[in-house]
């Protein structure tokens, strides 16, 4: 809940076990560490011995330098005797041994010996005569302090200057004082001994021992530390305290810290003395220009430092803050893998930028984790584009993270998303060479022929960068190695001569030269040029090298589905659902692909790979009715045929049909014309080799025994190449669809072309005849019905049958 702070504004507290208050004014201690008696503060894990400031200079200030007279304020403490200095003063700047006493002015001879650590840290007084402590760490340093004056940690004592054990300290006694003082000795305090006074300037000296003063200390707001008054007469109290807080007031960030200091710290990991600049009242949402204007945040979250990004955030840190570069923090804890502190930013409410974002990153850089993390919030666009059109897809792909790829399209992810050089992550899987991601692309039907804004397929791609097994694997998907880019190069062009790449390239040049010249031969005894007659766009001629048998002229070829008894089909226009779309229905809002679900074709006229084939749902085409031009995307099946097809005469199965050119997955081969008759009807005759049911209730059926086009030399096939759906073209009459053959796979010139005619048809059938497919999973070859023995009953034998739509 918002928390009404010091400074007037509002935060918002983050629930944590961790959270403390930063802008209450902390209580003091002798060596400048946050208490540590405070239950369940976050304070106990960050304690830690601080260092003196015996060689720090403060800016000078025109109030103290007013306060004192211009005279030295260093005051000498001999066995309980105080004595002022009150020597001339030369440089204005201040300077005190550490935070937890007052800022003084010094003379020259003062200023020397508080840079050789002569004044004690707790009290404040100068350590040059009677009996003391030193500590020597080196044998060139002393470092001078009262016994009382040690910093304690943990029940230990430690020297106030360097942090070294008490113990190696040594007791010192000094008859006479390193300098001189010709003023009087200021009066010892009564009944007070050395060890008292010095404790008592641990905690700010008790003012009613002070001649003049009877207030007590005067706590600094903005720094949250408590500063005895000077020990000597001088001007009212309430000019005292004006002083101090003018003195807070006027430069308060420039006391003790930088506010690059807070970013450094921020990106050790230095948890203290981040807390404790954030208490001294240092912004923390500096930017520091010489690191493309990075928040101390950013550099905490960089370094994983989760309680550190927690404590920024209670003092006030911007998590939206981007740099130069425009990066959050949250980005930074994201590319480095910190789990933990991209959770608590998560929780904080840190949110992602558009354009590069967290997921980009986690994907580039391979962090699972951390891309699964962020999917799971549900506040991350698994497609989000950056500014080159690249998804976490195509960043996982390029960096040839396999997991993440596998991550991302269980995710949903769209594979067919191109970036702004309409590449496909398929060709970035070409690119980086990893076969084993483009593999799971081409399983999750990526489509092959894509080509970029240069003409160039995932082939070019994979063979101008020497990619062998991705060429290899292309290859065998069906990949067109003779198609051109728009500099009229093949993938054999794009790559070196003598690389293994263009070695695959040239095997497969050869093996499809060696298909098309078996095939030219077949086609020099052709028995018919065109099977259609003209009736279609292209010419399916007839051709056989197999045997003398002429050309099939027992039916009548027909373009369309015919009826010779009335059907009342309903063909009226008023009845059909039609698209107001002006031009060619390439956006969603197109009626006739709702109808659909989606429009399913491409922009090549093919199925989407996400098309599905083992359950086809109904496609209703634009028709007569609608506003959209007669070439829109939506209008397919009923352009006809414009695969180049051809009648060939097989060695055991009769009349089949093949492929004259590649054909690429998805793409429209032929429908299933024929007469259109009852079921009544198909009882009464007596073929029903050619019957093909409409719906699955049997109750109306196509008959392409005397009416037919190509479709009815369709063989059957164990492992088809092309599969059957039901399309709606002018009219939507459920009752009578088109049955319209789409390439299940991609398909090479030369290929026989079929489809599964069921396994109802082969356990009626299969008394009568074997299949001859020839595929290695064939169940109905004549090896393995007589493994099977099945009965049949002479009712089976003669009942119509009709082939289904699978």
């Amino acid at each position: 809940a918002p928390a009404q702070v010091a400074d007037g504004k509002e935060r918002t507290q983050i629930s944590s076990p961790e959270s403390v208050n930063l802008n209450k004014p902390q209580e003091p201690t002798s060596d400048l560490c946050l208490s540590a008696d405070v239950p369940g503060s976050v304070m106990e894990e960050a304690q830690e011995l601080p260092l003196c400031s015996c060689r720090m200079e403060t800016p000078k200030s025109r109030e103290i330098l007013t306060l004192a007279d211009r005279k030295c304020m260093a005051t000498e403490s001999v066995d309980g005797q105080l004595t002022r200095c009150q020597g001339a003063i030369l440089k204005h700047e201040m300077m005190r041994p550490s935070n937890s006493v007052q800022l003084l002015v010094l003379c020259e001879d003062h200023r020397n010996g508080m840079v050789k650590h002569q004044c004690c840290p707790g009290c404040g007084f100068f350590c040059r005569a009677g009996t003391f402590m030193e500590c020597q760490p080196d044998l060139s340093i002393s470092h001078r302090f009262h016994r009382a004056c040690a910093s304690v940690l943990k029940g230990q004592s430690f020297c106030p200057h360097c942090g070294e054990e008490a113990g190696k300290a040594k007791e010192v006694t000094i008859a006479k004082a390193d300098t001189t003082s010709t003023v009087p000795p200021v009066p010892a305090l009564a009944g007070r001994a050395d060890s008292s006074l010095s404790a008592r300037s641990a905690h700010g000296l008790d003012t009613a021992a002070v001649p003049g003063s009877s207030r007590s200390p005067t706590t600094l707001v903005g720094l949250g530390t408590t500063v005895p008054p000077p020990v000597l007469q001088g001007p009212p109290r309430e000019t005292l305290e004006s002083i101090l807080v003018a003195l807070d007031t006027e430069k308060p960030k420039k006391l003790r810290f930088h506010p690059k200091q807070l970013y450094l710290s921020a990106k050790q990991g230095e948890l203290k003395k981040v807390l404790l600049m954030l208490v001294d009242g240092i912004d923390p949402n500096f930017k520091m220009d010489s690191q493309n204007k990075r928040t101390p945040l950013h550099a905490a979250a960089e370094g994983g430092y989760k309680d550190i990004c927690h404590m920024l955030v209670q003092a006030g840190a911007n998590l939206d803050m981007c740099d130069e570069d425009q990066r959050t923090p949250l980005m930074e804890a994201c590319e480095n893998n910190y789990m933990e502190t991209v959770q608590y930013l998560l929780r904080a409410g840190a949110s992602d930028v558009e354009g590069f974002t967290c997921l980009h990153l986690a994907a580039k850089s391979g962090h699972y984790n951390i891309v699964e993390h962020l999917l799971s919030t549900g506040l991350i666009n698994i497609n989000c584009q950056d500014d080159g059109g690249w998804t976490a897809m195509i960043w996982a792909t390029e960096y040839k993270h396999v997991d993440q790829v596998n991550l991302l399209l269980c995710k949903g992810a769209d594979i067919s998303i191109r970036d702004k050089e309409e590449n496909i992550c398929l060709h970035w899987a070409a690119f980086s060479g990893s076969v084993e991601i483009a593999e799971l692309l081409l399983n999750a039907r990526c489509d092959l022929q894509a080509v970029n804004i240069h003409g160039d397929s995932p082939l070019h791609i994979a063979a101008r960068e020497n990619r062998l097994e991705c060429v290899t694997l292309f290859l065998t998907r069906g990949a067109d190695v003779f198609l051109k880019n728009r500099e009229g190069e093949t993938p054999p062009d794009c790559c070196s001569h003598n690389s293994k790449a263009w070695a695959a390239l040239q095997a497969n040049t050869r093996e499809r030269d060696d298909k098309n010249t078996r095939l030219s031969r077949v086609e020099e005894k052709v028995l018919q040029s065109d099977v259609a007659l003209g009736q279609e766009s292209v010419p399916l001629p007839c051709v056989n090298s197999v045997d003398s048998e002429p050309h099939p002229d027992d039916y009548k070829y027909i373009p369309e589905n015919c009826v010779t008894s009335p059907m009342n089909i309903d063909r009226n226009i008023t009845h059909l659902q039609y698209c107001v779309c002006k031009e060619d229905c390439s956006t969603s809002i197109c009626m006739c692909g709702q109808l659909s679900l989606r429009c399913w074709y491409d922009k090549r006229g093919c199925l989407l790979p996400e098309f599905c084939r083992e359950e086809p749902p109904l496609i209703f085409e634009c028709n007569h009715a609608c506003s959209c031009w007669r070439t829109c995307k939506n209008r397919v099946v009923q352009n006809g045929i414009r695969t180049r097809l051809q009648v060939f005469r097989t060695s055991k199965k009769g009349w089949g049909v093949r492929a004259v050119q590649d054909i690429p997955q998805g793409t429209f081969v032929c429908e299933y014309v024929g007469e259109i008759i009852s079921e009544a009807e198909a009882e009464m005759r007596q073929n029903d080799t050619y019957l093909f049911s409409l719906d699955d209730k049997d109750l109306y059926c196509i008959d392409a025994r005397f009416y037919g086009n190509i479709s009815r030399f369709l063989n059957h096939m164990c492992e088809p190449n092309l599969f059957a759906c039901r399309v709606f073209t002018k009219h939507q009459d459920l009752r009578f669809p088109h049955i319209a053959f789409f390439a299940s796979e991609n398909i090479k010139a030369g290929e026989e072309l079929g489809f599964n005619y069921g396994d109802h048809f082969w356990e009626v059938k299969s008394k009568l005849f074997s299949c001859d497919c020839g595929s290695s999973k064939c169940k109905y070859s004549s090896a393995a019905m007589a493994s099977l023995q099945a009965d049949s009953t002479p009712e089976e034998l003669t009942a119509p049958f009709f082939v289904h739509l699978a």
